[in-house]
């Protein structure tokens, strides 16, 4: 038997892993398995695979699912599905899409200025700081949050797809996210430089005006100009003809959509010690819009949170979430499920960590934002959730994916409703000033 109190991996070590593994006949038929076939088709759990199926006892939707493509445009995609579910409402349509492009031009605009006002008042930070390299890591990406979605459409209203569509650059994004960044790290040397030499932060914010003005520019020849106004035609399901000419991006919001988003606030489970239940939490550096609505959130038992989103489901709203989506993922036939994939049975390990540990080690955050828009009530609780994606129609329910309570309780983070159905309690804990968290923070990832 080898020595394992060791500093580095001997050879008597090697002979004793070799061994184990070579002994085990089940670690040999999965090594053949796995050579020949991607983990998750050998993984497969067959039998819990034919226990879950795609029927609700709450549904909403009634529609096609719209698709991201190459960009990480999820939230915006979410955000827009909800609202075009209460504008196909008011509209008696049953299709139609709102132009995510036309927020994603605003996003990179205001992220851009909120990057350069944030160089301005880290003027005193060393280059090298842990801070001023954070800043600099991602300026514009192409992530979100529910509340820098709502700062979006508060200031900028929405338009159709047709007043505003897709361009080759945002899909994929990721050539124009490089020549914003590009600049944007420039213009950051440029300040820090002209503040060394004396100017005054009038001098500064006169150049940052210029430097926006560049970056408009790029982002016009890129993506298009966005629409002050436009004219929008429509037949409804009774064949009757609407038209609005010269209509601007805010009043259309005002006419179709008109949801009052300072109604809704953002749910989070992060069950981690420095997040206690029952608070309110932000993120320093965590927005798009300077001066816009701060990104707040709620942090509640899950349990509690589907009760409350499943509420909201039953009483026909949509509900925008954000989710670890990569874990325990059947991409194919579209399902969240913890029991789908055999993992602890094929390698003959136990993967033991809690969601707690899960954030506060690097293993999950927030990754992508999607909508409820069903959910199966059994005796009163929801047992599984029907998912409107953005990935299009080619995989799941035509787009649609299933969600397990339980992979819910373990992988979700973010869930946003309507203020009228929490609590008094929680209602209170609203008006609470925030335990302001540090940029870095798992809940300050972006979906």
């Amino acid at each position: 038997m080898a020595e394992f109190n060791q500093k580095t991996i001997t050879g008597d070590m090697l002979a004793d892993f070799s061994e184990n593994f070579g002994n085990v006949p089940e670690y040999i038929i999965a090594q053949s398995a796995i050579a020949n076939a991607e983990l998750n088709k050998v993984a497969i759990n067959r039998s819990r695979l034919a226990q879950i199926n795609h029927t609700y006892s709450h549904k909403l939707d009634d529609w096609e699912v719209t698709n991201q493509q190459k960009s990480g445009r999820c939230w915006l995609f979410a955000g827009t599905n909800v609202l075009r579910y209460e504008a196909m409402k008011k509209m008696n349509v049953k299709k139609f899409e709102l132009s995510q492009a036309y927020l994603f031009f605003w996003d990179k605009l205001e992220k851009a200025n909120y990057f350069l006002e944030n160089v301005l008042e880290t003027l005193d930070e060393e280059v090298t700081s842990r801070l001023f390299m954070w800043l600099l890591q991602s300026p514009v990406q192409d992530g979100g949050q529910w509340d820098m979605f709502v700062n979006l459409v508060q200031k900028y209203g929405v338009v159709p797809k047709e007043a505003y569509p897709e361009s080759a650059n945002t899909n994929p994004s990721a050539y124009m996210n490089q020549t914003v960044t590009r600049k944007l790290r420039e213009y950051a040397s440029i300040l820090r430089k002209m503040n060394k030499d004396g100017k005054t932060m009038d001098d500064l914010r006169k150049a940052k005006a210029e430097m926006l003005n560049e970056i408009y520019r790029i982002l016009c020849i890129m993506l298009g100009e966005p629409p002050k106004s436009f004219t929008w035609d429509f037949r409804n399901e009774e064949k009757e003809y609407h038209r609005d000419a010269n209509i601007t991006p805010q009043e259309f919001y005002a006419k179709y959509v008109g949801i009052d988003l300072d109604d809704y606030v953002c749910l989070i489970n992060a069950p981690t010690s420095d997040k206690p239940y029952n608070k309110m939490f932000t993120v320093k550096y965590l927005n798009n819009v300077k001066n816009g609505r701060d990104v707040m959130y709620l942090n509640i038992e899950s349990a509690k949170i589907q009760e409350l989103a499943s509420k909201q489901i039953v009483d026909e709203e949509a509900v925008w979430f954000g989710c670890d989506v990569g874990k325990f993922m059947e991409r194919e036939r579209g399902i969240l499920d913890l029991d789908i994939y055999n993992y602890d049975l094929l390698f003959d390990t136990k993967f033991g960590m809690d969601k707690a540990t899960r954030l506060d080690y690097g293993e999950s955050v927030m990754t992508h934002a999607m909508v409820f828009t069903g959910v199966n009530m059994v005796e009163g609780k929801p047992e599984s959730w029907r998912v409107e994606n953005s990935w299009s129609d080619k995989t799941g329910d035509k787009g649609f994916y299933v969600m397990s309570a339980a992979w819910f309780d373990e992988f979700m983070y973010e869930v946003v409703v309507n203020k009228k159905y929490l609590t008094d309690e929680m209602l209170k804990t609203l008006e609470e000033p925030p335990i302001v968290l540090p940029p870095w923070d798992p809940m300050g990832s972006l979906a």
